[in-house]
């Protein structure tokens, strides 16, 4: 059915129900608002709850990360600030997808409704403007007519009239005569008017009017249409994030069966194990006499102090970790551990514990010192580069650099030594030394790259402790090749990608034909060492030269490596 033909008399009622159906898009168009700010605020408020519970960066952190639980709870915050990064995406797809498409076309719905109301009262307006022309015609036709008729009668009773002069009875034929030919143009003009009114009238409610309508109708079914596609985009968001808000649920879930209860009690005890032996039997003595434990030397009692105290007031010493002409240590660590600092040494952990703080210690300097000594080697290799070829830069620039890592080396080494003489102490204090052999706790990290910088087992075959000497036995050995240096610029021509590279470390390239790179950055390798200790990398189309083999990990292609 069509408006135009059907609903030609309801201009105001259309008019009326097109302004309702904008209302409805702006009323949709705000609950689509209110739902994306609830999901922002709810976004805001999951990640919130995720950061308040997250560990805070501190000694504690490093605990709860032994425990399977632990890492399970953390594992679902992260995938809980995942869960709320896709209501911040449904919150996005909501505002670009429908809020901001259903502004603009309700300011086009608007104007273009205008448009066509205007259309219509315009044709309404030149309608009334012809009726109103037709009725004054009318009204001057059936005035014309009255004229005509007293005139005529004026003219009948001056020619009954007797008493009238000739010249008055033809003044009043000739005033009857105009009067009839007024009222003739007067019907002619009536009778002109009402046919063009007519022709007008049918113009408009059977072509001006049904096309207006239609265009009316028109915009309301697009309208229509255009709300129906908003709704089902409203549910298409939500359903375009559920694949990933399953992974989060999936990753929550996996977390939670990957919990190991018998893991988590056994960390219990390497966390907790002080080292001690229990104490031994209660010798039966005399009456009168002190009572004696028979103790080893690391039990949680101590067989001197009880025989300088008499009986039944002798007290157990939790933490023996020192002799007694060193209880002003013991004091001091105590001390420490009030105003908040930790002994360097750790001595105020029991022995199990301290052992493996020292060891974690010791490996964590090997791998500085392994860092600096690889440091070191590559430097030496671009000295002795500058010495064969000074184009390539000055040999001096490097020393003040290779003075500093070697005192670096020099410090990290008497460091380690130092913490090396504090585990051979705690080794010599724990029981059942003989029978039991102690091996290197590696704190090895995910992330971890450098295979060399693990910890070497600290144990003889008898048994005892051996000390490694020097960490240069972990420097990689490197091939005692030399080749010259390119002396042209033709070497620098465009050459094929072979393979990548990542920079270990951060290389300045102040010379001319070398390049700058940072530690972590990844390069494209066009020239492999030719045993001058230089590789030859690229950044992009523009930006290539050398930088020193040493301070890249290099991964050539296979094609390459075939070849």
């Amino acid at each position: 059915m069509s408006w135009g033909t059907e609903l030609w008399d309801q201009f105001d009622n259309l008019e009326k129900h097109t302004q309702w159906g904008i209302e409805y898009v702006d009323k949709y168009t705000k609950f689509v608002k209110e739902r994306s700010e609830i999901e922002i605020s709810y976004a805001k408020q999951i990640r919130n709850l995720s950061k308040k519970y997250q560990p805070k960066k501190n000694s504690k952190e490093e605990e709860e990360s032994k425990y399977t639980f632990c890492r399970a709870f953390l594992t679902s915050l992260n995938e809980l600030n995942d869960y709320a990064g896709q209501h911040e995406v449904i919150a996005e797809n909501l505002t670009s997808q429908i809020i901001t498409d259903l502004t603009r076309y309700l300011q086009e719905l608007k104007a273009e409704r205008k448009s066509h109301f205007h259309d219509g009262r315009k044709a309404q307006q030149q309608l009334e403007s012809s009726w109103k022309q037709l009725e004054s015609c009318k009204k001057k036709f059936e005035r014309d007519c009255k004229e005509a008729d007293r005139a005529q009668q004026h003219f009948e009773r001056m020619d009954a009239d007797i008493n009238v002069t000739k010249a008055d009875v033809e003044k009043a034929r000739q005033q009857a005569q105009v009067r009839h030919q007024m009222a003739a143009d007067s019907k002619n003009d009536y009778h002109s008017y009402l046919q063009k009114f007519n022709q007008e009238q049918h113009e408009h409610y059977y072509t001006v009017i049904p096309n207006i309508f239609q265009n009316l109708q028109d915009m309301e079914e697009k309208r229509i249409e255009r709300l129906g596609v908003c709704m089902k985009t409203f549910a298409e968001v939500d359903r375009q994030v559920l694949p990933i808000v399953g992974k989060c649920l999936d990753g929550m879930t996996s977390a939670a069966e990957g919990i190991e209860p018998k893991t988590d009690s056994n960390q219990v005890v390497e966390s907790y194990k002080s080292g001690f032996e229990p104490p031994g039997d209660v010798e039966f003595e005399d009456y009168g006499q002190a009572m004696k434990r028979t103790v080893s030397e690391n039990s949680l009692s101590n067989s001197r102090e009880s025989k300088e105290k008499p009986a039944g007031k002798s007290k157990s010493k939790l933490w023996p970790f020192i002799k007694n002409k060193n209880k002003i240590t013991l004091n001091s660590h105590v001390r420490s551990l009030i105003e908040g600092s930790v002994p360097e040494d750790f001595s105020h952990l029991p022995p199990e514990q301290r052992r493996k703080k020292l060891q974690g210690k010791i490996d964590e300097l090997k791998k500085d010192i392994q860092k600096e000594m690889d440091q070191r080697d590559a430097l030496t290799k671009m000295k002795d580069v500058y010495v064969k070829n000074p184009q390539m830069g000055d040999p001096a620039s490097v020393d003040p650099r290779l003075a500093e890592i070697a005192m670096n080396i020099e410090k990290l080494q008497s460091e380690e030594q130092k913490f090396e003489n504090w585990l051979a102490e705690v080794e010599e204090r724990m029981p059942s030394k003989s029978e039991t052999h102690r091996k290197s706790v590696i704190y090895e990290t995910q992330n971890s790259t450098v295979s060399n910088n693990c910890a070497q087992d600290r144990e003889s075959p008898d048994g005892s402790y051996t000390e490694e000497q020097s960490a240069e036995t972990q420097v990689k050995a490197v091939a005692n090749r030399t080749s010259c240096a390119p002396e042209s610029d033709d070497e620098f021509d465009e050459l094929e990608t072979i393979g990548t590279c990542k920079a270990l470390y951060t290389f300045e390239g102040q010379n001319e034909g070398t390049i700058s790179v940072t530690e972590g950055e990844l390069l494209y390798v066009i020239e492999e060492d030719k045993g001058d200790g230089w590789t030859r990398v690229r950044r992009n189309e523009e930006e290539e030269g050398y930088v020193p083999t040493s301070y890249i990990e290099v991964l050539l292609e296979t094609n390459a490596k075939d070849s």
